[in-house]
C-alpha cells in the first residue's frame, strides 16, 4: 500500500517534506486500520480540519474535528475503511502535497450509487439498486488529492477529487473481503516503521 511512498520518504533529504511523507503515510495506515483517533491526534492533525471529497458529480465538505472524526466514525461503522492505492505519484512542497493514484475499496452493496462517500445515511440508500445490498464490491477509481499542511506538518485538511470515468465496481466472494479489523492486524506491525517526528 505505501511501497512508492517508503521509497520516497528513504530518497527525499529536506527535512520538512520528509516530515509531511512520514505523516502522511502514518495516517494512511491508521485510517485504514480504524485507528482514527490516532491520526486526528495534536501532533498530526489540527485542532479544526477541513476536508472537501468530490466523487460521482457530487461533494461532502467537512469543517472542524467534530465533522471530520464522524466522518470517520461512520465510514468504520459500514466498514468501509478497508483501501489502498496502485501506484501513485505525487510532489511535495513546504505547504504539504499533491498526487494522483488508483485507489480501490471494498464497500457494501447498499452504500452504492452515484457517489461512495455522498450519502453516507444507510436510511437514504436506494432499496432500487442494481446492486445486491447484502454483498460487497471492489470499487476502484482514480482519484486527485492535495493535503495542506501547517508550520508544525500537522495535516490542515485533505481536498480529493475523482476522475469518474475511471471507476470500475465488481462485486466480491465474501471470503475476499478484507474487514477492517483484519487490515488492523495486518497493518499493525509496518505503522510505526518511521517514527512521527516531534
Amino acid at each position: 500500500m505505501m511501497d512508492d511512498i517508503d521509497t520516497l520518504i528513504d530518497s527525499t533529504t529536506n527535512p520538512i517534506h520528509r516530515k509531511i511523507l512520514v505523516n502522511y503515510r502514518r495516517h494512511g495506515l491508521l485510517e485504514v486500520s480504524g485507528r482514527y483517533d490516532e491520526l486526528l491526534a495534536p501532533n498530526m492533525t489540527v485542532d479544526s480540519p477541513h476536508y472537501r471529497v468530490f466523487e460521482g458529480g457530487q461533494g461532502v465538505i467537512l469543517d472542524g474535528m467534530t465533522e471530520v472524526r464522524g466522518f470517520y466514525q461512520t465510514l468504520a461503522g459500514m466498514d468501509m475503511l478497508v483501501m489502498w492505492t496502485g501506484k501513485q505519484k505525487m510532489a511535495v512542497a513546504d505547504w504539504g502535497f499533491a498526487g494522483e493514484a488508483e485507489f480501490s475499496q471494498f464497500v457494501p452493496g447498499k452504500m452504492l450509487g452515484d457517489n461512495v462517500f455522498g450519502s453516507l445515511d444507510e436510511s437514504t440508500s436506494s432499496s432500487a439498486s442494481e446492486y445486491d445490498a447484502d454483498a460487497y464490491y471492489l470499487v476502484r477509481r482514480t482519484l486527485a488529492f492535495v493535503w495542506h499542511y501547517d508550520n508544525d506538518v500537522r495535516l490542515i485538511g485533505e481536498h480529493v477529487y475523482e476522475d469518474a470515468s475511471s471507476k470500475t465496481v465488481n462485486k466480491v466472494a465474501s471470503e475476499d473481503v478484507i474487514s477492517g479489523s483484519r487490515a488492523a492486524q495486518l497493518l499493525e506491525s509496518v505503522i510505526d516503521k518511521y517514527e512521527l517526528p516531534e
